[in-house]
């Protein structure tokens, strides 16, 4: 088993010692007690994995995601993301806590198959009497059985006060200060093994206000937990902000309190020299999300001038209505390519992109201290890639055949030491239930907002001629 532990040397072939949830030991050649790939001499109650043929590296860490889009993937296929949105608001009001737990059960179910172990999800519509939305994508995180870290998320600006969203999406400022406190004190995990944590996040400087900003990130530091939101996405942005507020979107963050280390943005694709000087000097997180911008035409983010400045840049696979399917693995290699197509070959190593989706994520979650890397004391978050097939097997470098090429297959998925996935099936949960799940989402959503008057088709069309 070839082991890529991101810190620290590579190891050709090797072992991974698990207690409980944690990584004891990591060394050369067959497990103390073991011969290679046999059981002989080990300890009662020990279980070996067989990793010979694969490639361990950390579980992957997605830093943004909106679970409940799976109901509504495959719509407003050729817009900006304004279009986008306005296309899709109406259908997502219609939402319900059934919609968001079968979404999040096929979702947190993809991410488990392509390599995830920890999924942080931005959840920020909450229609009005349609149940607890938050509780419901929780549950499915526990059922399917990886790390979850969801980010309350909140809109206050509705298009009467200036804003994007439709008044029909936006909640009140004081309803949702409550809320995210409630939820904060009912779920945040703050233990060091913990697979629960929670986040505040207002959803964007064109649906959230000013007092909602600030008096959230006074509401995140006094509860002691984590900021995200969407920031500096596409020029559309760029121009609302400037014309709102006359400042560009990080320089607004920056007015509102909002750069440091308990902060980590979604995609900041239009960055100047100077916010990326500020995001490294403030240890504020970036959250790329490679395949969402190339759907929406949103640009390519600077990431290799962001790490060379010393910025801290994790991955995301962003909503799956605007990157359908699209597994953490793959972002790997989107983001690789990406910087490469920009700045050249040399923009971006596999090692690189692999860190990306490991020990950035971490950072950006505040959890780097537990997961991330594989060294003893970490929690045994793992994943075991097949890269001795007939066709993968012709790539020598396995951390080159991992991020240049389609996503090898998973041999296992460890979230704690506990297997979530085995040889490519999910073992937590039944997979064809949790692929149902998602379809039956989506026929939901769909119903559901045609009893209100909703046609997803019709408003595609509308928000194209806008």
């Amino acid at each position: 088993m070839h082991i890529a532990p991101v810190v620290g040397p590579e190891i050709e072939s090797g072992y991974i010692r698990i207690e409980g949830d944690r990584i004891v030991e990591l060394g050369a050649g067959a497990a103390p007690g073991t011969s290679a790939g046999a059981s002989a001499g080990a300890s009662a109650g020990t279980v070996l994995i067989d990793g010979t043929g694969c490639l361990a590296t950390p579980g992957l860490v997605n830093t943004h995601h909106h679970l409940y889009q799976w109901a509504s993937q495959g719509l407003a296929q050729d817009a900006t993301l304004f279009e986008w949105l306005v296309a899709l608001y109406q259908v997502w009001a219609a939402m319900d806590a059934e919609v968001v737990h079968g979404a999040a059960t096929a979702g947190l179910g993809w991410l488990a198959l392509s390599g995830c172990t920890t999924s942080s999800d931005h959840h920020y519509v909450f229609p009005k009497g349609r149940g607890d939305l938050l509780a419901a994508e929780i549950e499915a995180a526990r059922e399917v059985g990886i790390r979850f870290h969801p980010a309350r998320g909140s809109m206050d600006r509705g298009e009467s006060q200036g804003g994007l969203p439709p008044d029909v999406v936006v909640e009140e400022l004081d309803d949702i200060l409550a809320a995210t406190a409630e939820a904060v004190d009912a779920y945040h995990d703050p233990s060091p093994s913990s697979m629960l944590r929670v986040a505040v996040a207002p959803c964007s400087p064109f649906s959230a206000s000013a007092d909602l900003m600030t008096e959230s990130a006074a509401l995140a530091r006094d509860k002691g937990v984590r900021l995200h939101t969407h920031i500096a996405e596409t020029l559309d942005e760029d121009e609302h902000c400037v014309a709102q507020f006359g400042l560009r979107p990080v320089d607004y963050m920056e007015k509102l309190g909002w750069l440091g280390p308990d902060v980590w943005f979604a995609h900041t694709v239009h960055l100047s020299d100077s916010d990326i000087g500020k995001l490294a000097d403030t240890g504020t997180g970036s959250a790329h999300c490679p395949s969402s911008n190339g759907r929406l035409g949103a640009g390519i983010a600077r990431v290799s001038e962001m790490l060379r400045r010393g910025a801290n840049v994790g991955l995301g696979v962003d909503g799956s209505a605007s990157s359908e399917l699209t597994p953490l693995a793959g972002e790997m290699r989107q983001a690789l390519l990406f910087q490469r197509a920009r700045y050249g070959p040399g923009a971006l190593t596999a090692r690189q992109a692999l860190e990306l989706a490991t020990l950035g994520g971490a950072r950006n979650l505040g959890r780097a201290a537990e997961l991330g890397s594989i060294e003893p004391g970490k929690l045994a978050d793992l994943a075991l890639w097949r890269v001795d097939g007939p066709f993968t097997a012709a790539v020598a470098d396995p951390v080159c055949a991992l991020v240049f090429g389609p996503p090898p297959p998973l041999a296992r998925v460890l979230v704690g030491g506990r297997s979530v996935v085995e040889d490519g099936e999910l073992r937590t949960v039944a997979q064809d239930a949790a692929g149902r799940a998602g379809v039956a989402a989506r026929q939901r959503l769909l119903r559901l907002a045609e009893e209100r008057g909703v046609s997803a088709a019709e408003e595609v069309h509308r928000s194209a001629g806008r």
